[in-house]
């Protein structure tokens, strides 16, 4: 009796070994879209009136958690009954992923900064208009980040099955609701501190007093409200990037001539005398980057040419 409660220990303390391996590799392969997840649910928040920003994090991590709920199951399902489908999967995926960073790329180049000025002030003047309906206004933002959350976890939730597609289903399992639980408490639960970045600060800069410790406070405070601006600039540019390299590197491992070919290209490029090094290890990334502009170019150029044909269409919501 004793020897077998010690073997089920064993059991279960090498599954779960597994499972932490196993996750924390699925986390770094799924970092990119991670990045481009928290920059465009930080996005979502825009024109929301501070004392609602909370609320509606809350109500779109509830639609997170819901979208994982199905995601985990179907995920499992299609492990066990076929698994053919996993690489398909990704590389459509992948090739969303670098549609919607180029449409970023290409609204940006394609509209002034007027335009996207005006468009704000729209925004603005309408949440203003004692006419509109602030709270179907808030439903339909919710509905829409939901939606577009449903797509960014299908991908984390298909770079992590395949990750574990080897491993037993119990492994599996474990991986897959690690990763679903991490990735939406961590996604908004920064995703909230975010939204609050301006609102701390502001309470910062107001801390009376006059010593050391209340001056650094305020002098902290207005530093936060200056910087939070950039840092969601900077967390849009990072996500953009991140959406080219993840989807080009799944489009690549995806075709095993071109994976070949690339990784051949990154031996020949080891053997260069002072930068060799460097250079192999930065080539794959930078190909896989140059792959997800082309491929999001493609796929953009043939949304765009069948919307044009069949006279437009239901606009997606933007990411951007």
């Amino acid at each position: 009796m004793a020897s077998s409660l010690l073997v089920l220990i064993d059991d279960i303390a090498t599954v779960l070994d597994d499972v932490a391996v196993l996750t924390k590799v699925a986390a770094k392969k799924s970092a990119g879209v991670l990045g481009d997840d928290l920059a465009l649910n930080a996005q979502q928040v825009a024109g929301v009136t501070p004392d609602r920003e909370l609320p509606v994090v809350w109500a779109v991590a509830k639609g997170s958690a819901l979208n994982k709920l199905i995601l985990v199951p179907a995920a499992l399902a299609i492990s066990a009954f076929a698994p053919w489908a996993v690489t398909p999967i990704l590389m459509l995926g992948g090739a969303f992923l670098c549609y919607e960073g180029f449409e970023k790329v290409a609204h940006r180049f394609l509209h002034s900064p007027e335009e996207d000025a005006a468009r704000h002030a729209q925004r603005v003047n309408a949440l203003a208009d004692p006419a509109v309906d602030i709270v179907q206004a808030e439903k339909d933002k919710i509905k829409g980040a939901v939606r577009t959350d449903f797509i960014l976890s299908a991908e984390i939730i298909a770079i992590t099955l395949a990750t574990v597609t080897a491993a037993s289903f119990t492994t599996q399992l474990g991986v897959l609701t690690t990763v679903a639980v991490l990735v939406t408490v961590g996604v908004y639960g920064l995703v909230a501190g975010i939204v609050k970045l301006d609102d701390i600060g502001l309470y910062l800069s107001r801390r009376p007093g006059e010593g050391f410790l209340s001056r650094l406070q305020r002098a902290s405070g207005r530093g936060i409200v200056l910087s939070a601006p950039y840092m969601m600039k900077t967390l849009s540019v990072v996500g953009t990037a991140a959406m080219f390299l993840v989807g080009g590197g799944i489009i690549t491992h995806g075709i095993p001539a071109l994976n070949l070919w690339i990784e051949a290209l990154a031996a020949q490029a080891a053997t260069w005398p002072g930068v060799g090094g460097v250079l192999s290890a930065v080539l794959p990334t930078l190909l896989d980057g140059i792959v997800g502009i082309l491929l999001g170019a493609l796929v953009l150029a043939v949304v765009t040419g069948v919307k044009r044909i069949v006279g437009g269409g239901e606009k997606k919501p933007q990411l951007s």
